[in-house]
Formats: C-alpha cells, sequence, structure tokens
C-alpha cells in the first residue's frame, strides 16, 4: 500500500466525516493579521476549461499601529463561471476571536450577467460559536461570521469587502504578518498593502538571527511612501501583482516554502520563546536568567503554584508508578485521553490559556491547553514538560507564531527525552503526526536549551517505542457466478496506525463503512464494503486493527476458457523515483521514510472444478530494503504473501540507478497474475 497517499487519504477522510465547514475566502484563523483568500484549483490554460470562480481582482490592506492594533481590510471581485463556482461562493465564512477580534462585511454586491443588481441584506449576516466549540461555554468568543448568498448564477460577478479589526491582542504590542501572493492563475490582479508606523519600522532592526521585514525578491515592493511627521509618521508598502511579470509562479524565484512577506516586530526568536512560554504557564514570575538545567528546574517547580486539586489528580495517577517514565505514561493517557480535544487552530484564542484546575474540571480543552493541564501534573509529580511548536523548520526566518502548525510536549525523565502530542487523544505515548515536520521549536523562559540551530530550535528525532509494521490478511471465496466474497484484516503499528485511529475516532459509527471502502480502494481493491469492525482507538498500548467484508459481482467471466487475475493483496507503493533535477542543482535522495515492515498474505477459495496455475515468486535484498512473495495453487486453493521491510530511511541520490532495478522487480512480481480454468458444463 501506498505510505504517503494511505496516511493523506485518511486524513482528508477525517475532516470530511467530521463535517467542519471550510472557508474558500480565508485561511484558517490566525492570532494576527492572516494572509488573504486563496482558491485552491489548479492553474487552467486559456484552451482548457475555466475555474469555477475567477478572483479578477483581490485587493488586501493591512494597518499596525503602536501599541499592536491592527486593520485588515479585503476587496474582492470575483467572476462566477460554474454551478461549482456558484457553490464555492454560497457562503462567505471568517473566523474570528471576539475578545481581540471584529469582522465587518460592509459590502456583498451582485452583478447579474443577465442584467441588474443585488445587494445582500445585514439580515443575511450571522455570527455564530466556531463549530468546534458549540458545546464548550468557556470557547464561545471564538466564532464564525458568515454571509449567505442568494441568487447567485453563473456569470454573475460577486464584489465583497470585509473588515477585519484587532485591538488589545494578548500579545501586543508586538504583532506580526506573513503573506503569499496566489500562484493558481486562480487571482487575475492581487495587490498588497502594509501601512506601517515609522517609529515602530525603525524600532525593529535586523538581529543577529533573522531580518524583521523579509520580501520575498520575485515578489519586490511595487512603491514605497511616507507620510507625517514625528510620531505620526508612517510608512506604506504596496505589491502590485502586475509588476511581477511571470515572477511570481516561479517556485525557483519564489525563494523557497515560505511566505512572499513577513514583518515581526519580536526581536528574535529568543525573544518570541520567552513571551509565548510566559503566556502557556500561568502563575509564573516574570522571566529571570538562569544558568544550568539543574537551576531552570528547580525555578519552575517554584514558580508554579499547583492548585491542591491538581497536587491531588497527579498523585493519583502516579501513585502505582515505579519510575518518571511511567509517571510520564501516566499523567499522558490521562490528559489525551480524558481530556477532550477542543479541535481549534494553535494561537485562535490568543495563546491564553485556561487555567489548569478549570481544564481538569471541565474535562475539556484546546492543544494550548492540555498542555497547560499537562504541564501541571507533571510539575506536581517533580517532573518537567514544555512546550513545543512545530510544522516549520527555518530558524533564519522572520520570527512569526503563526507559522507553526502545532504545540507539542517535550518531556524529559532524568535519562531520556520524549516527544508527545496529548492533544491527538488516540496517539500511542511517544508517537506525533507524520507531518509534524523535522525540527521543533522549544518555548523556554530561561534561555537554558540552545542547540546548533539556535535558540530553542532542536531536531525532531522521534525514537519509535515499537518498530512499525503493517500485517493485512485476505481470506476470500469465488463463487461459480463470478462473484467475489472476501474478508480483509488489518493489523497497524506506526504512521498508518494513526492515520487509522484518527479516523474511526473522529467518526460516528454510521461513518465506518466509508473509511473502510476509501481504505479498500487505497488498497486496489474495487469491491462493495458490507461490514466492518475496529479495535479500541484509544487501545493504543496494543496494534490498532481493522476488518471489513466487501463483495464484489462478476469480478470473472467464467464463459471464457482461461481466466487472469492478480494476487488479492495490497500494493506496496514505494516511493517512485525523484523527478530530474533542474540544471545546477543536486539530486535529492530517495527518502523511503520510517523503518516499515509490511506483511500481505491472501487465500482464495475457488469453486470445485477449477485449475489454477501460480506465478513464480521472487526475492530482492539490499541495505535498505528487502522484497520476498510466494505464491501457490493447491487444487482449489491459492496463496500469495508479499514481504517487504524497509531499513533506511533514504536512500542516497548516488544509488538511484541501484533503487531503480529494486523498484522494478517488486512491481514486476506485484504485476504477476493467477491463470483459472473453471469447469464448463
Amino acid at each position: 500500500m501506498s505510505r504517503s497517499f494511505f496516511y493523506a487519504g485518511a486524513m482528508w477522510l477525517c475532516v470530511v466525516l467530521a463535517g467542519q465547514p471550510v472557508s474558500p475566502q480565508e485561511p484558517k484563523q490566525k492570532p494576527a493579521v492572516e494572509p488573504a483568500a486563496k482558491q485552491s484549483e489548479k492553474v487552467e490554460k486559456s484552451d482548457k476549461a475555466e475555474n469555477p470562480a475567477q478572483i479578477e481582482l483581490l485587493e488586501t490592506k493591512v494597518r499596525f499601529e503602536t501599541n499592536g492594533d491592527s486593520r485588515k481590510e479585503v476587496h474582492a471581485l470575483v467572476k462566477i463561471n460554474s454551478e461549482l463556482g456558484v457553490t464555492q461562493f454560497a457562503r462567505l465564512n471568517f473566523d474570528f476571536n471576539r475578545s481581540f477580534e471584529s469582522v465587518e462585511i460592509p459590502l456583498v454586491h451582485i452583478t447579474h450577467a443577465s442584467g441588474g443588481t443585488a445587494d445582500i441584506l445585514p439580515s443575511a449576516i450571522t455570527d455564530q460559536p466556531n463549530p468546534a466549540v458549540v458545546n464548550a461555554p468557556a470557547y464561545q468568543d471564538v466564532r464564525v461570521k458568515s454571509v449567505r448568498i442568494l441568487g447567485l448564477q453563473p456569470g454573475d460577478t460577486l464584489e465583497y469587502r470585509v473588515v477585519r479589526t484587532v485591538s488589545h491582542h494578548p500579545l501586543a504590542p508586538d504583532f506580526w504578518l506573513d503573506h503569499t501572493f496566489d500562484r493558481t492563475d486562480v487571482v487575475t490582479h492581487e495587490i498588497f498593502e502594509l501601512d506601517l508606523p515609522s517609529s515602530v519600522a525603525e524600532a525593529t532592526k535586523a538581529s543577529q538571527y533573522n531580518e524583521p521585514f523579509t520580501v520575498n525578491p520575485a515578489t519586490p515592493i511595487t512603491s514605497t511612501a511616507k507620510s507625517g511627521e514625528g510620531g505620526s509618521a508612517r510608512t506604506l508598502h504596496r505589491w502590485d501583482s502586475k509588476e511581477f511579470g511571470n515572477k511570481t509562479h516561479s517556485a525557483e524565484n519564489r525563494g523557497g516554502a515560505g511566505p512572499d512577506i513577513a514583518y515581526s516586530t519580536f526581536g528574535d526568536w529568543e525573544f518570541m520563546s520567552v513571551k509565548l512560554a510566559e503566556r502557556l504557564l500561568p502563575g509564573a514570575v516574570p522571566f529571570k536568567k538562569i544558568s544550568t538545567y539543574e537551576d531552570s528546574e528547580k525555578e519552575v517547580r517554584r514558580e508554579l503554584e499547583v492548585p491542591g486539586e491538581i497536587r491531588a489528580k497527579a498523585a493519583e495517577l502516579t501513585l502505582r508508578s515505579k519510575s518518571n517514565k511511567e509517571k510520564f505514561e501516566a499523567i499522558y493517557d490521562f490528559v489525551s485521553r480524558r481530556i477532550s480535544t477542543i479541535d481549534l487552530p494553535l494561537g485562535a484564542t490568543g495563546f491564553t490559556p485556561r487555567q489548569a484546575q478549570d481544564i481538569l474540571a471541565t474535562a475539556h480543552g484546546t492543544q494550548e491547553d492540555k498542555y497547560v493541564l499537562f504541564a501541571a501534573l507533571a510539575t506536581a509529580a517533580r517532573l518537567s514538560a514544555q512546550a513545543a511548536l512545530v510544522g516549520y523548520c527555518n530558524e533564519k526566518g522572520t520570527p512569526n507564531p503563526s507559522v507553526f502548525q502545532h504545540l507539542v510536549v517535550s518531556a524529559h525523565d532524568g535519562k531520556k527525552s520524549f516527544w508527545l502530542d496529548p492533544s491527538v487523544e488516540v496517539a500511542p505515548f511517544g508517537m506525533l503526526l507524520p507531518n509534524s515536520g523535522k525540527c521543533a521549536f522549544i518555548l523556554d523562559r530561561h534561555f537554558v536549551y540552545l542547540s546548533s540551530l539556535g535558540h530553542g530550535w532542536v531536531p525532531l528525532d522521534i525514537e519509535p517505542r515499537f518498530a512499525a509494521s503493517q500485517n493485512v490478511s485476505v481470506i476470500a471465496t469465488l463463487g461459480v457466478d463470478g462473484k467475489l466474497n472476501a474478508k480483509v484484516h488489518y493489523s497497524m503499528r506506526g504512521d498508518n496506525e494513526l492515520a487509522l485511529r484518527l479516523a474511526f475516532h473522529q467518526s460516528p459509527n454510521e461513518k465506518w463503512k466509508d473509511i473502510a471502502q476509501l481504505l479498500s480502494l487505497t488498497d486496489g481493491f474495487r469491491g462493495q464494503v458490507t461490514s466492518v469492525n475496529a479495535s479500541d482507538p484509544y487501545a493504543t498500548k496494543e496494534p490498532f486493527t481493522v476488518e471489513y467484508e466487501l463483495e464484489q459481482p462478476k469480478f470473472v467471466d467464467w464463459s471464457k476458457k482461461t481466466v487472469r487475475i492478480p494476487a488479492l493483496l495490497p500494493q506496496l507503493g514505494l516511493p517512485d523515483l525523484p523527478a530530474k533535477p533542474a540544471a545546477g542543482t543536486a539530486t535529492a535522495p530517495i527518502e523511503l521514510g520510517t523503518p516499515l515492515e509490511v506483511e500481505t498474505r491472501m487465500t482464495l477459495h475457488l469453486p470445485p472444478g477449477t485449475t489454477a496455475t501460480a506465478p513464480t515468486g521472487t526475492a530482492v535484498t539490499r541495505d535498505y530494503a528487502t522484497y520476498s512473495s510466494q505464491y501457490s495453487a493447491n487444487g482449489t486453493t491459492l496463496t500469495a504473501s508479499r514481504h517487504i521491510k524497509f531499513l533506511l530511511r533514504q536512500v542516497p541520490a548516488a544509488r538511484a540507478a541501484d533503487y531503480a532495478a529494486f523498484l522494478h522487480a517488486v512491481q514486476s512480481d506485484e504485476a504477476q497474475l493467477f491463470t483459472l480454468e473453471g469447469s464448463r458444463k
């Protein structure tokens, strides 16, 4: 089975089945000013079908004040080209936190292709809690403002204006921004303006580590204007996509995957680390310089006032623990499983967590809250746990909290470090989501943890607690009418295990067939799933198992004298060879991922009187992977097995030819067929 495709498919299904609303107009909420909305359709050339909707103008104006307040105005002009475009823009959704933000929609105007215009009335605008917090009163400030647009038809032009105001943000007076221009040709003309107090722009000088203001050379500033004098002096930067030419769409000219524009008043990553750490440790005294790790541990325990109910719960959880690691496991199991996760984006609450005792009492919390409770319980048990941000790996970039995707926990038992993610309720101890990245940014108030990457930056090296494995068995029967009935059983450890746990955990039972159907299609089975069972997603100390039954009418046509069928086994999906590198660039190594062992077995029972011939198995051995297969036909019973073991994480680019031969051998073996001859009367 394809390792990357399987994980992406399962994660996509988690989102779809959860029924969360998706806004095509703005990205997920960020704690300050976020980039303007983008559509995700692929570029369509003039000789191909039009985009469902074409954004003819996307104009964004952002203004910051010295106290950290800001105003962002987005003006869009959208040509609706098809019914799909009508569906995409039938409702505009904007996430915000009303404790420090407001969203106004002063203009929604339709120009009909047939003539005439229409303005959407204020009564069409609703302000509701974010669906993730509907049953969580403590988070009712996290909301979605929506406007429903009726009467939209293909050929119409939609114009709207949205104003987002930020006032008294919890991290003020610091503020930050990042923006990336559209590269999909869905936006015809894009304008971006950044209006800054000149005093702030001059004060944020380049630090030893990064620039406070970075601009992609491929999208240079079109113009700069200054106005006012003294304390009222301002600087206005303007970008116009018409000035960029085709550079905007060049991956080479973009200068990497970072944003085109990045600005931050955080002097450096170290300062941002301290400020965020203090926000996530309620009750801590202000920053104090610490010289050693041991002193830091003492200070953390001294500074944090752990409430009595937290101490009592920590004592209860760790009563039978014989080591610090077992204490961590007990605390992790409780926080991850017994405290429900409020699924909000990182920073949606302004990095303002609730008190640990409140989180414990209500038994739910955001990813930041669950860290606060975990850290408090750990402190009560005389352990230490720090928050770490993941999903971004550029220590030379502009300090910016919004570039990170997730918060995890860095725990140390005195001998060994562990990476934990209690917000993923069904993740085994020591396992993070595969998309967590290759490095983490530790939030530290004491400037102790230094690495070769700089203050707070550490490699995200995760030592698997158990070997990753996938075992798949298929027991099937082929009837005289050509119908196939099969029972497929999976037992998994590793990344795919976590993807399946999440999919089944986050979906109601009535949707389980949909998950199994996607799983079967991913593995190349074309039948219809009729039933499915799965083990308890919370039972993380054991492999996760899934079993489903499927049937496929007319799998074979017995009227033919000879029938050829493949082995009913999942495709192993080895990584393809890397694309030919651009001139002057080095060939990338072939990424195999986490070492993994996959075993697949099939038993197929044929109708009486059927004769069969099995293909010949093969074996290929390399230092980075091994593969073997066996096939047999014993009377009316066919068996097949394939076994692959990935031993290394990557194959050096210099050995691409050797890997190509290995890949060809595996794919050729997977393409082999059984030959059947039915008994015709």
